[in-house]
Order: structure tokens, then C-alpha cells, then sequence
């Protein structure tokens, strides 16, 4: 004994496997009490070999341990039998497992059958769990390699209960448990292939058809073996051939199967297999054909023999929950057709035919499936002799309540559609379009369409297009079918937009029109390709510059829906869009003006920075053209409630802000366009957003351009908004303050406009006025001085009454210390203050300012001094008429200004000739037409018959601002007649300016702008030559002017320009 124990120890294999044998034996041949002692010694060595590395020293241990309980018992052995199903699920290595499956095995053999009925049942369901440990089941699996080597035939009950398990093993995620359950199934069949048939094959039946492709797959291994093994060929050898087709099998091995299952069971098999073809994964396609190659002499024949079984099993793979047999039941189908030929379509086409008519959805799928893969495997001419039945077929599949069985509809239909062409559109699409009104069936006939389009759309269109635009409108199913119609939708969309646009336009306001303009939006944004989406904006902004104004806001509303939702890249076009929706903001229809308001805010809100910038001059263009075409002050678009200027402010801020130089000035223009265009109301919530950036831009160094754009359009908007600016007040006049020191003169010049504006909000404006003067006083520059003279003008015309007298008096003081100054500029601009200045004096104040200066005695007087004061008289009888035509002052006014008007030196005689303008328009305007005095009419005559062009150019110009207002009233025929035939004399005049402004002259005179009213009146007292002048002259150019707008020059030359 001490000898065989060491013998478990060595190293050398041969010695351990000697002395499991040994102690096998012993325990076999001599009684169980002389060796009972050693039992303690002995089993350490045997279970350490029965674990060994090498198979055969494992079998004989395992044999030897079997002897030993045979021999002595299982009471002798308490922990034996725990030790062997506890190393059975050892997770170290499979090889322990294998050896404690042996030992088991062999001891289970020892103990006898009622052991192994006693283990058994706890086996095989220990194996059949799936949510143990894969090595657990892996052990429990190695079992039914060696209880059928220990037992024999006594095993055979149990082969059946553990063939699912084993194939359900088979299908395992881990390849250990799957090798293990290969070589139990090779096993039981090697053993029982003879004795167990009817157990083994219902259960690898079953497992050729499982949803699992493992299962499948070891089910076609397996189930080969047996064929092989009935067959008596080993299926050893290679089957690679040319052909699919090439048999090896023999009439002998044929009859053996057909012997051994039976012809039915048989026919089940070979169905089986041939499906196992077609099989959706590789390896069970090469499996099955292996074994088909092997065991069948003839396919044809084989197949014609197995056809009716074969058919039986298809109808249920193609009814199957499971898509893989679904196409593995299709595919066989075709595989049929083209090995038996188009003979047994007469046969499988009536089956398909009441499949269709099943009630479980899944086999009417199924049919569908099967009839593609039949249309794949025929010639055309075999599908049109059956298209009778097919069409019908796939007419009512499309329209299947079903979702799957419309969608494997589809597809049978595109397959038939390869095959038969047109004719497939003409049968089946008509009578989808007439369910599409049937209430019961709309819904599947539309899916059916969407499904058919999901894999023709390029055939289908054509057909579908024309018939779905004709009128009524199928918007509803357009929207449904764009879905899935792809690149084809674009090459139609010249029929599909006019089509949406006129059927969208009928159901404005109703309460269909959200339904409507929600398939038209899906339509729409189903087309996801450039070219499309060119011919959408395009065509949609042709439709909005149409003249009907439903058509107009049918386009509007599809482009505001197309914008808010697509996501596609649009930029290329913002220009177009937003220069045609810019134009859609002077629409006359509210709902017009709303959408296109939307799309604009909706395509700016996207745009980066620079996107916006570069949108600039464009805008800015966009905005000049607009004004032209405004009716009124407003463009409506601009002036809707609750929306306002904010959809394209954005993107002038952020010129304003962050422009070049060029971009910042046309942006400020752009800015002052959109003011102009907008009301008060409507500016009011932008104001914030449009003031702070012009404020801080104006305070940096930029170029003078620059400055008199962002001047402008600040004065633009004071004038506009005036009071809701009071918070920037501070700001605004540090601004303009500091503009009005410029080095430019034209910013200087927009800075005292700007500085008018503003005082018309300030409350406190001394301070103003005295920081003004010290400016005045202390300007070295005349330049600079001319244009604070301006200033002040500005500030005295909108603030004069609210000055404190005591500056007031030292404000006039310094005025009229510079009536004679040197400086024509500084002269004329002193006098222009004085003359505003006389609207806000006191009684006392305005004597001694008339009396002592304007009015008073000019012989011995320095021109210039009297030049200073005919322009300061002029300025005074403009801004305050009705101080200096007063009782007190109207002689002494009118003596003075005929006086001026009749000075030798030109510019003295020019103010006097404004003064007469001045006065003239005042009388018209208090005393009506007829109160014009005579002197009047006849110092204008003078003047225009005048040698000096000068002097008749400012005579016809003052003659044409007092009639440019249509509310000044008109002079009588009588007191018209000397100044027009002056005039029409004038327009032969050889100066050219004096021609030209002749002409203008004689059109306000006459108010031809308003009517002939006035020019008949006159001709009835003219005499002959004068009548023809004016009307060859009226011919020649009066009519042409009258039919263009005035301009608005400003005949005061005082302002400085």
C-alpha cells in the first residue's frame, strides 16, 4: 500500500495510471474489510489523479473509483459523492469538471440503476437552467458524455428528457459549454442511433426550426450525424463542389433512411434541411448543405418527392413571429421555383392565394414575403400569365390593417413592378387612390401608398404626382407620402408648390387652414436637397410678388412655416429672402404683414455675426427701395403691434457695433431708413437697443462719414420719439457737444441739428445756452464758430421760451455785436440766431433790439453792418410775423425790407427779396389771396426783370416756397397775371438756372400740382401772345414737372449747409 501511494505522487504518467489500476483491482478482487483501513490513505491519490491533466490517467482513477464503491459500499464513502458534484461545478478548469463528470459516471454505474433514477431527474434540470453560472452548466452538460458509456442501453429512457437540454446548450453564449453539449449529442447519438430514433428526432426536428440560428445550426450537426451514422457514410469527407446541386448520396443510403424514420418523418427531415439552405447565417447554410449533398441522390427529384411536406412547413415559417424564418420560408420559396422550374407555380401561387385570406396577420405577412422571392426566381412572362391572381393579391395586402404585412406588401410590389414594368402602377395604384375616400379603408390605403413610395418613390411619383395635385387638392396625403419619398419629391415640385399654394389659399381663415398649412409645411421640409431648395424659395417668392393677394399670403405663410422648422442650410438665399420679404412688409394685408414679419425674424435670429454684417449694404438697399414704394409716412410691416423694428434691428446693431468702417455707415443710414419709416408707437420698446450703440460709437474715432450717418439718425429718432430718450439725455448731450468741435464740418453741421432736436426734451437748458456763448466767444476757428452759431440757432428755435432772461439779454448783447462782422458766414449765422431770437423777447427787449438795430437808420452805415441787419429783419419776419407785423412795427417792416430789396449792393438786396417772400406768404396765409398789397407784386416784378441773374434766381425761388405748401392759399387772377408774364419771359431767360426755376416758379404759382383750376382762371385775362407762351410752354415742360414730386431745397441761406 505505501508503494501504490507513492506512486500517485511521481511525476511520470504511465506510474500513476498503474496505480489507479492497482488499487481498482485490489478493491475488486479482495474483501472490503482488509482494506477498509486504508481507504483514508488511498483516496487522497485517487481524487488527485481522477483530476489529472492527461485524459486517459482520469479514466482509469475514475474506473478505480467506481470498482471501490461497487466493491465496498456507498456508506464507506460519506464525502465522496458531496467532493464529485462540488468539483462537477468547479469553475478552476474544465478539466476538473471533465474528471469529476467521469468519477460521477463510474460511481453512479457502481451504486447501480436506482441511483442513477435517484440523480437523474436533478441533473437534467440542473443542465436545463439558464440563469446558473455557464461552468455549473458546462459540469452537469460533461454528465451525459460518460452516463451513456457507464450505462448503456439502461440509459435510453433518459435520452429523450436531455436531448433539449443539449441543443439548448447548444445554443449558449460561451463555446466551452457549446463544444461540451456537441460531443454529448455525437455521443447519445453513436450510442442510440439505432435504439433511441423516435426519441432523438422529434427533438432535433424541433431544433432545425428554432428562432435561435445556434440551435439551428448544431440541430443540422447533430441531425447530419444520425443520417450519416443510418446511412452508414461517415460524412467525413468534403462536399465542395461547382455546383449547389452535386449529390453524393446513394440509392442504398436512401433506402436505409427511408427504413429507419419512416417516409413522412423522412420527408420532414429533408424539408428541414432544405430550408436549413436558405438558412439567414452562413454556417448553417454550409452545414445543411453538407448534409444534404451527403445523404440525397437527386435534388429534383428529392424535392418533388418532399413537396407537399416542404409546403406545409413554409406557410408556417412564413406565418412565424420570427423575422429570420419569415426569411428563410422566402427565400426557400424562390430557391423552389428555380430549381423545379415555373411548373409549380400553379400549385404554390392558390396556397399563397389562402394564406392571404388567414386571419393571423403574421402568415398574411408571410405570403407577402414569399411572393417577392417567387417574383425574384421567375421570368416576366410567367409573372404576367399569373398576374391575374398576384395583382389582386398585392391590391389587398397593400391595404392590410396591418402595418407589417402593408410594409412586405411594398416590397412585393417593387419586385413586381421589376418584373412587369408600367402595368403594375396602372393595376394597383387606381384603386388605392379610390380607397383613400373609402372611411373604413383611408387609413390602410394611405400607409400602403407611403410604403410602395418608401421603395419606388422614383416610379411611383410620376404616377401619383398629377393625380394628387388635380383639384381638390390632396394635400393631406402629399404631406404623408413626402415622408418617404426622398430625392424624387424635388424633380415635381414645380407641379406640387402652385398645387399646395391654391389649396392652402382656399382655406385661409377657415378652420381648416392649420391642417392644411401643416401638410404643406411637411411637404416642404421633406425636400432636403440644394436643388429643391431653391426651387422652393424661389418659387414661393415669385408667388408673393403676384397680384392676388390670397395666392400672396398663401406663399407667405408656407415660407414663415418652411423657415421656423427647417434645419437645413439656407444661407446662400438670405439675401433673396429678405430683400423679397422686405418688399411683402408694404403689403395692404395685415396677415401678410404678421408672416412675413415672422419669416424675417425667424431667418435673421439664426444668422451669426458675421452673416449679419454681411447682409448690410444689402439691407440698407432693400430699406431705400421700400421707401420709395411706401403709400404713407409708415411702412405698415414696421409698425405692428407688439413687434415693431426688433426682426431686422439685430442686424444693424451689430453693424453699428462691430462693422468696418464702410459697414458702421451704412448701417446708421439703414438705421435712419427704418426710423423714418416707422412710427413713434411702434419704435418705442427698440428705442434702447437702437440709441446705446449710436451713443457708443460716436464717442470713438472714426471717420466724418462715419459720424454724420450716426448724427442723422440720432436726430432722425429724436425727432421721432422726442421724450422716451429722456434717460440718454446726459449722455446725448456730452455727444453732441463734443460733435460740434469736430474738425469736420459736416459733423459739426449734423451736431447743432442733432443739438435742436434735443432741447425740445431738456428741461433745464441755461446751462446749455451759457456753455454755448463761452464756446462762441472763445471759437478761434471761424469754421468752428459759424457752426456753434448754428447750434445756438437750433437750441433758440426749440428751447427760447424756456431760457432765463438775465442770458437771454447778454445772449442777445453778443449777437448783435457780430451783426457786422467780418466773417460773411459768422454775420450770417449771428443774424439768423437774432432773427429767431425775436419769437421769444419781451415787448421791451424786441423795441430795443428793432428799433436801435434791425430797423434803425442805416446812413453812414457800414455794409456789412446793414448786410447783418437786412438778414436779421428777414429771419425775424419768418420766425416771428406776427410780432413785426404788427401794428406798431408793419410800416417801418415793409419800408425797410422794399428798402433792402432795393439796395445797390447784391447781397443786401437778396435778403431784402426773402424778406418780401417772407412777409408775402405771412399776409397770404392771415389775409387770403386778395390782400396782397401792390407794392409787393411790383417789387417782385422789379426784381425778376433785374439785370443781375442773381437777384431774379432768388426772386423766383422766395416766389416758389410761398406757393410750394398746397395750404398757403392761391392770390387772385389780377395779382397773378404781372408776375406770370415776368416768368414766361424768364423761361426764355439766357441764364439756364433762371430758365429752369422759371418753370418750377410758374407751376406752384398756378398750382398745377393740384389741378388746371388756377391756369384757366388766368388765361382767361391774359392776352394772346402771353396765353400761347404758356401753352407751349406747358406743353414743353409744365406738364412734366407737375406730374413729379417737389423738392424740398431750402431757401433760407442763413442755415448753413
Amino acid at each position: 500500500m505505501p508503494i501504490v501511494q507513492r506512486a500517485f505522487q511521481d511525476r511520470s504518467t504511465d506510474t500513476r495510471k498503474m496505480a489507479a489500476q492497482i488499487i481498482g483491482n485490489m478493491y475488486s478482487l479482495t474483501d472490503q474489510k482488509d482494506l477498509s483501513p486504508y481507504l483514508p490513505s488511498v483516496i487522497p491519490g485517487l481524487k488527485a489523479s481522477l483530476l489529472d491533466p492527461v485524459p486517459e490517467v482520469r479514466t482509469v482513477s475514475a474506473k478505480a473509483l467506481g470498482a471501490m464503491v461497487k466493491g465496498m459500499g456507498e456508506s464507506c464513502f460519506d464525502d465522496l459523492l458531496p467532493w464529485l458534484m462540488e468539483t462537477l461545478a468547479s469553475e478552476q478548469s474544465s478539466v476538473d469538471r471533465s474528471g469529476a463528470a467521469q468519477g460521477l459516471a463510474e460511481v453512479m454505474a457502481g451504486l447501480g440503476v436506482e441511483k442513477l433514477d435517484k440523480l437523474m431527474p436533478d441533473v437534467v434540470q440542473t443542465a436545463s437552467k439558464v440563469d446558473i453560472a455557464s461552468h455549473v452548466r458546462d459540469g452537469y452538460i460533461m454528465m451525459f458524455i460518460y452516463l451513456p458509456l457507464t450505462f448503456g442501453d439502461k440509459f435510453t429512457p433518459y435520452v429523450g428528457p436531455i436531448i433539449p437540454c443539449i441543443l439548448k446548450a447548444l445554443a449558449d453564449e460561451n463555446e466551452y459549454v457549446r463544444d461540451t453539449a456537441l460531443r454529448a449529442g455525437q455521443r447519445i447519438i453513436s450510442m442510440y442511433a439505432e435504439t433511441a430514433i423516435a426519441l432523438l428526432l422529434p427533438e432535433l426536428e424541433q431544433g432545425l426550426f428554432d428562432d435561435l440560428w445556434r440551435i439551428r445550426f448544431s440541430s443540422v450537426q447533430l441531425l447530419g450525424d444520425l443520417l450519416f451514422h443510418i446511412s452508414g457514410v461517415t460524412g467525413k469527407m468534403t462536399t465542395e463542389t461547382a455546383s449547389e446541386d452535386d449529390n453524393f448520396g446513394t440509392a442504398a443510403s436512401n433506402k436505409a433512411i427511408i427504413s429507419a424514420l419512416g417516409a413522412e418523418r423522412r420527408n420532414r427531415v429533408l424539408s428541414g434541411l432544405y430550408m436549413g439552405r436558405s438558412d439567414t447565417q452562413l454556417v448553417v447554410r454550409q452545414a445543411s448543405l453538407h448534409v444534404w449533398k451527403i445523404v440525397v441522390t437527386n435534388t429534383p427529384r428529392t424535392l418533388r418527392e418532399i413537396l407537399p411536406t416542404l409546403f406545409s412547413l413554409l406557410l408556417g415559417f412564413l406565418a412565424s413571429t420570427c423575422p429570420d424564418k419569415r426569411t428563410i420560408a422566402a427565400r426557400t420559396l424562390g430557391d423552389l421555383v428555380r430549381k423545379l422550374g415555373e411548373k409549380i407555380l400553379p400549385e404554390i401561387i392558390p396556397i399563397l392565394e389562402d394564406g392571404l385570406r388567414s386571419d393571423k396577420s403574421d402568415e398574411r405577412q408571410g405570403v407577402c414575403i414569399g411572393l417577392s422571392e417567387i417574383m425574384k426566381s421567375t421570368s416576366k412572362d410567367a409573372v404576367l400569365v399569373f398576374s391575374e391572381s398576384l395583382v389582386p393579391t398585392v391590391r389587398k395586402a397593400l391595404c392590410d390593417p396591418l402595418e407589417e404585412v402593408r410594409e412586405a406588401a411594398a416590397k412585393t410590389f417593387e419586385q413586381l413592378h421589376a418584373t412587369i414594368g408600367h402595368q403594375a402602377l396602372d393595376d394597383i395604384l387606381p384603386t388605392l387612390l379610390k380607397q383613400l375616400d373609402d372611411e373604413d379603408m383611408a387609413e390602410y390605403a394611405l400607409d400602403g401608398l407611403k410604403q410602395v413610395m418608401a421603395v419606388k418613390s422614383r416610379s411611383v411619383l410620376p404616377y401619383l404626382v398629377p393625380k394628387l395635385t388635380a383639384p381638390p387638392v390632396s394635400t393631406r396625403v402629399l404631406a404623408f407620402l413626402s415622408a418617404v419619398a426622398g430625392d424624387a419629391l424635388t424633380r415635381h415640385l414645380g407641379v406640387i408648390l402652385p398645387a399646395l399654394l391654391s389649396s392652402l389659399k382656399g382655406k385661409l381663415g377657415t378652420e381648416e387652414e392649420a391642417q392644411e398649412l401643416c401638410s404643406c409645411q411637411t411637404v416642404i421640409l421633406s425636400v432636403e436637397d440644394e436643388v429643391g431648395q431653391r426651387i422652393i424659395i424661389e418659387d414661393l417668392l415669385e408667388a408673393t410678388r403676384g397680384a392676388d393677394p390670397g395666392l400672396r399670403q398663401a406663399a407667405v405663410t408656407i415660407l414663415n412655416a418652411y423657415f421656423a422648422r427647417t434645419r437645413l442650410d439656407y444661407s446662400s438665399h438670405t439675401r433673396t429672402l429678405l430683400s423679397g420679404l422686405i418688399r411683402l412688409l408694404n403689403d395692404s394685408n395685415p396677415e401678410v404683414l404678421s408672416q412675413s414679419w415672422d419669416t424675417i425674424n425667424s431667418i435673421t435670429k439664426k444668422l451669426d455675426a458675421s452673416s449679419q454684417l454681411a447682409l448690410i449694404d444689402d439691407l440698407h438697399r432693400d430699406i431705400r427701395s421700400i421707401t420709395a414704394d411706401v403709400k404713407g409716412q409708415h411702412l405698415p410691416g414696421f409698425c405692428l403691434p407688439k413687434k415693431g423694428v426688433s426682426c431686422i434691428l439685430p442686424v444693424l446693431r451689430e453693424g453699428v457695433l462691430s462693422g468696418s468702417p464702410e459697414q458702421k455707415e451704412e448701417a446708421a443710414k439703414a438705421l435712419g431708413g427704418v426710423i423714418k419709416l416707422t412710427s413713434a408707437e411702434a419704435l418705442r420698446p427698440s428705442v434702447v437697443n437702437i440709441t446705446g450703440p449710436l451713443i457708443r460709437i460716436l464717442g470713438d474715432r472714426f471717420a466724418w462719414t462715419v459720424k454724420t450717418a450716426l448724427l442723422e439718425t440720432l436726430t432722425l429718432l429724436l425727432a421721432k420719439v422726442g421724450i422716451v430718450l429722456k434717460p440718454f439725455l446726459p449722455q446725448l448731450q456730452t455727444t453732441f457737444l463734443k460733435a460740434l468741435q469736430d474738425s469736420s464740418r459736416a459733423v459739426r453741421l449734423k451736431a447743432a441739428e442733432a443739438l435742436g432736436q434735443l432741447v425740445s426734451i431738456h428741461t433745464k437748458v441755461d446751462p446749455l445756452f451759457t456753455e454755448q456763448l463761452s464756446a462762441i466767444r472763445n471759437a478761434e476757428d471761424s469754421g468752428v464758430r459759424e457752426t456753434m452759431l448754428q447750434a445756438l440757432r437750433f437750441v433758440i428755435q426749440g428751447a427760447g421760451s424756456k431760457v432765463d432772461p438775465a442770458i437771454r439779454k447778454t445772449i442777445t448783447t453778443t449777437l448783435l455785436g457780430m451783426l457786422g462782422h467780418d466773417e460773411d458766414a459768422t454775420r450770417m449765422a449771428s443774424a439768423g440766431c437774432v432773427g429767431e431770437l425775436c419769437a421769444f423777447l419781451s415787448e421791451e427787449e424786441l423795441k430795443s433790439v428793432l428799433l436801435q438795430h434791425v430797423l434803425g437808420d442805416v446812413s453812414g452805415v457800414d455794409w456789412m453792418v446793414r448786410h447783418g441787419r437786412s438778414l436779421a429783419l428777414a429771419i425775424a419776419v419768418k420766425s416771428a410775423p406776427e410780432k413785426l407785423c404788427g401794428k406798431e412795427y408793419c410800416d417801418t417792416v415793409m419800408e425797410t425790407i422794399l428798402a433792402n430789396a432795393t439796395a445797390d449792393r447784391i447781397p443786401i438786396a437778396t435778403s431784402g427779396i426773402r424778406g418780401l417772400g417772407y412777409l408775402m406768404r405771412h399776409h397770404l396765409r392771415v389775409e387770403g389771396g386778395s390782400s396782397i398789397s401792390q407794392r409787393i407784386i411790383t417789387q417782385f416784378v422789379k426784381c425778376l426783370q433785374n439785370q443781375s441773374s442773381d437777384i431774379r434766381l432768388v426772386s423766383e425761388r422766395m416766389l416758389w416756397w410761398v406757393f410750394k405748401e398746397p395750404s398757403t392759399p392761391s392770390m387772385e387772377a389780377g395779382l397773378i397775371k404781372p408776375l406770370l408774364k415776368v416768368l414766361l419771359d424768364n423761361t426764355k431767360d439766357k441764364n439756364t438756372t433762371v430758365r429752369a426755376q422759371s418753370e418750377h416758379t410758374i407751376v406752384n404759382l398756378l398750382r398745377l400740382r393740384h389741378g388746371e383750376e388756377t391756369l384757366q382762371s388766368v388765361t382767361a385775362i391774359l392776352d394772346s401772345a402771353s396765353n400761347d407762351l404758356l401753352s407751349e410752354c406747358h406743353r414743353r415742360s409744365l406738364k412734366k414737372i407737375a406730374s413729379l414730386p417737389d423738392s424740398n431745397e431750402e431757401v433760407d441761406d442763413t442755415i448753413l449747409t
